[in-house]
């Protein structure tokens, strides 16, 4: 039989298009691969980190995270430390809601002492937040007070060591803000905490108002949200009974340290460190 040619060129085109399919399939191949090598590779380290809000607690201002905010910063975490106007758990989540409202992507939140209920109240609800650090902090639940919770175990010596002062608001209404007196300051407050820093503590502290240690908590965040919390052992404010308490019935992931009630500024690393635990676990 005569080729004419044609059956050359079928020929030609049946290899050619055999050569392409196997190419095809075999872009497919690289391109699946591809696919699931992002799908399951780790946190990218280089991804943009939560940003992690300080809120301090009675007695103390934002320069008690000073130390804290050091170590996060130099971890590459933006760090706000706000200040707590101290007057009631839920006017003083409603201010850390404000400054929430401004930071673009997820936060954790991180509240010493009074500033758990305060971070407790002002998480709720609120999916920005993706996480809760506790640090010798209230966790109350509805319906509770962090007077309450501190006489809930024996432990606590701070009513004797406190200086009451009575306040007029620009209404008329009356109300006392509680100090700690600053002789007893250290030992109560900060008795791990050099002499010099916890007598500059001492002359800086913020007081709170009575009232908010009485007012009762509405909301528990931490029943929503993932938590941590640092239990601090010899804590003369919060008794290490009461904390542990809360933090079990919080499931809070727990590290407990040998230090005073001022545990992030005789133990900075420990609290940095529990902190970047919570952003790494929550992104």
């Amino acid at each position: 039989m005569v080729d004419n040619g044609y059956g050359r060129n079928r020929r030609r085109a049946t290899r050619i298009a055999a050569a392409l399919a196997a190419g095809i399939t075999g872009v497919g191949v690289a391109v699946a691969c591809s696919a699931n090598t992002v799908t399951h590779a780790g946190p990218d380290e280089d991804a943009p980190r939560p940003t992690i809000v300080l809120e301090h607690g009675a007695f103390a201002d934002g320069s008690s995270w000073n130390d804290v905010i050091e170590k996060l910063r130099r971890d590459r975490y933006p760090v706000v430390a706000a200040a707590n106007p101290l007057r009631g758990p839920a006017a003083d989540a409603a201010a850390l809601r404000s400054v929430i409202s401004h930071i673009d992507g997820p936060v954790i939140l991180v509240g010493h002492s009074y500033g758990g209920s305060v971070i407790s109240a002002a998480a709720a609800g609120n999916d920005e937040v993706k996480g809760l650090v506790y640090v010798a902090a209230f966790l109350p639940a509805p319906g509770e007070t962090a007077l309450e919770l501190t006489n809930k175990y024996p432990g606590s010596t701070l009513p004797g060591t406190l200086n009451p002062v009575p306040f007029t608001n620009t209404d008329g209404s009356t109300g006392t803000d509680l100090y700690i007196q600053q002789d007893k300051f250290r030992d109560q407050f900060a008795a791990d905490v050099p002499e010099d820093r916890a007598a500059l503590a001492a002359a800086s502290q913020r007081p709170i108002a009575q009232s908010a240690l009485e007012e009762k908590a509405t909301v528990a965040a931490w029943s929503e949200k993932p938590s941590w919390d640092i239990v601090t052992t010899k804590d003369l404010n919060i008794p290490v009974a009461a904390q542990r308490f809360m933090a079990e019935r919080a499931h809070a992931h727990v590290t407990e340290v040998d230090a005073s009630h001022s545990v992030a500024v005789s133990h900075p690393d420990v609290v940095a460190d529990v902190i970047e635990q919570a952003a790494k676990a929550t992104r």
